[in-house]
């Protein structure tokens, strides 16, 4: 519960300047593209902060490595609970992305340490949906705020609730148990389907991590878009107020929520009962990005309404779904010891989508002769390059072959 209430103030803490966007620029005097340069700013060491603190995994233990990211979130948003200038509103983002990089693959290294592979699928998904529950109460608590009071006082409600949330974690969070156990229980572990330990260069080339990599890659071009820009799409492109705008925020990330939670339910039942994990794994989390492809492409093409809100919730919530399906593949094939390095390696790949979404979009609405043109030329772009990676992740993504070969290659280097 405690990592489930982490990665929902994660995301409230990534979602909250794209809420008070309008207040932001007015107030900071800065362009639509420098307003993207903002967000894109939040992930320019993203990838630095994924990769180091997947790293030290094997060394520390994940429940200091938690406490201490959430007091990094903490003091870089305090400051902004006052009035800044530009460079140093970048500078706290530019913090914050660091300490917030690693925090996906850390709680989805500590779910898999703490069930068995053919039962994670669920737990993972209750922790993706976190960051999908963590906008969802946001957008219209935050929205009230920002609209009541000003975008600073915000921030000072995120971090009053992350002094909070440290103060509960370091009384009542857990060290996960010993692998090869579970809640204190042992698990009897399979030596035909094991991971083995393997280099990290074998690892990293197989199809699995490969089509998980451009999976996630297409789906969190998504998910930034969804929270650096739907709101200012909603508010500027389709010209909906700020009260209504925040109303149609949830609906995506309510949607994600339900079918994050569904889809690791599924693809869970689907293993137990003996289905190939390249379709409980592979085709599954590939198809819901493909799926989330379409329906961005189409919303462009289609009138504001309805019909429309439709496809912007499916657009922005079934890629969502998708993360919890792909990352327990990488569970299925990577020996724990591997398992947290690799984890940051993919948050490390992926977040170099979260620095070049919202530069292009903003380029884009400036470019183009009226807002709702650029917004509608990048999301079609989103669109169609999250339908071809999810295609492609539909190929490469079969973990009992990946398993299989890494075996080999192992033997064969011993």
């Amino acid at each position: 519960m405690l990592l489930l209430v982490f990665m929902l103030l994660n995301f409230a803490d990534k979602a909250v300047l794209g809420f008070a966007g309008v207040q932001i620029m007015a107030d900071l005097d800065i362009s639509a593209k420098q307003f993207g340069l903002l967000q894109s700013a939040f992930f320019w060491l993203f990838a630095v902060g994924a990769v180091t603190i997947g790293a030290l995994t094997s060394r520390i233990d994940a429940r200091w490595l938690v406490a201490g990211l959430m007091l990094v979130w903490v003091l870089t948003m305090a400051p902004l609970m006052w009035p800044l200038g530009f460079t140093a509103v970048l500078a706290c983002r530019i913090a914050l992305g660091f300490a917030e990089g690693p925090a996906y693959a850390l709680c989805t290294h500590i779910v898999h340490s703490w069930f068995p592979p053919e039962k994670r699928g669920l737990p993972a998904g209750v922790i993706t949906a976190g960051a999908s529950i963590g906008p969802l109460i946001a957008a219209p608590l935050l929205t009230w705020v920002i609209v009541t009071w000003s975008w600073h006082a915000a921030f000072g409600v995120l971090t009053v609730a992350g002094v909070l949330w440290l103060a509960a974690w370091l009384l009542l969070g857990r060290s996960a148990p010993p692998e090869g156990s579970v809640l204190g229980t042992s698990v009897v572990v399979d030596p035909d389907t094991a991971p083995v330990e393997a280099p990290l260069r074998v690892i990293l080339t197989t199809g699995t991590v490969i089509g998980t990599a451009l999976l996630t890659f297409f789906a969190y071009w998504s998910t930034t878009l969804k929270v650096a820009w739907l709101p200012l799409f909603l508010s500027q492109g389709l010209g909906y107020d700020a009260v209504t705008s925040s109303r149609l925020i949830t609906f995506p990330y309510a949607v994600a929520a339900v079918a994050a939670v569904g889809a690791g339910l599924a693809s869970n039942r689907l293993t137990e009962r003996g289905v190939s994990r390249r379709i409980t794994r592979g085709y599954f989390a590939g198809g819901l990005v493909v799926l989330a492809g379409l329906s961005m492409y189409l919303f462009t093409i289609i009138d504001r309404g309805p019909l429309q809100m439709v496809f912007i919730t499916l657009a922005f919530s079934m890629n969502s779904a998708a993360y919890a399906v792909a990352f327990v593949a990488i569970g299925d094939v990577v020996h724990p010891k591997r398992r947290g390095t690799v984890l940051g390696c993919l948050v490390a790949f992926y977040s170099m989508a979260g620095v070049l979404a919202p530069l292009l979009l903003g380029y884009l609405v400036d470019a183009a002769p009226d807002a709702i043109t650029g917004y509608n030329h990048g999301f079609a772009v989103t669109g169609l390059l999250m339908t071809i990676g999810g295609a492609l992740s539909l190929l490469l993504v079969r973990p009992e072959r990946d398993l299989a070969r890494i075996r080999e290659r192992v033997a064969a280097i011993r």
